[in-house]
């Protein structure tokens, strides 16, 4: 898919509505809803607006909260990081550094090695099997 700028009529055209209001509208899925959370198959998973390959499953882990959650990246420059402090909170925002896609957030209390938790939205992802 182009990375290149596209309006929200064409993004709302190219995407299901809750992804739309999760990827371009900085939405989130209800906890335990998303296809991904207890998915356990190997493979890798890629940003479902532009393709943008994003997380391996090898750095997936149950976390607990009703999202996939990753102690890490496929690599640093594939997403972007963003002082968030919408809604009262200080957190920080996870978006794909290809399209701007929001992904979710990331918190400093994950596993061992990295210490963080890349808490995804399933919407946000396109999951490929090995």
């Amino acid at each position: 898919m182009s990375s290149e700028k596209m309006s929200d009529g064409e993004w709302r055209e190219r995407l299901s509505e809750e992804q739309f209001h999760v990827c371009r509208a900085k939405g989130t899925e209800r906890p335990f809803s998303g296809e991904y959370v207890d998915n356990k198959e190997a493979g890798r998973y890629r940003c479902v607006c532009c393709g943008e390959l994003l997380f391996d499953a090898a750095t997936k882990f149950d976390s607990g909260t009703g999202w996939p959650s990753f102690w890490d990246v496929i690599e640093e420059s594939k997403v972007r990081l963003i002082e968030d402090h919408s809604h009262g909170m200080h957190r920080i925002e996870v978006t794909c550094a290809n399209c701007d896609a929001h992904l979710g957030h990331v918190f400093p209390d994950g596993p061992a090695p990295t210490g963080q938790r890349y808490c995804i939205n399933s919407v946000s992802l396109q999951f490929e099997a090995e």
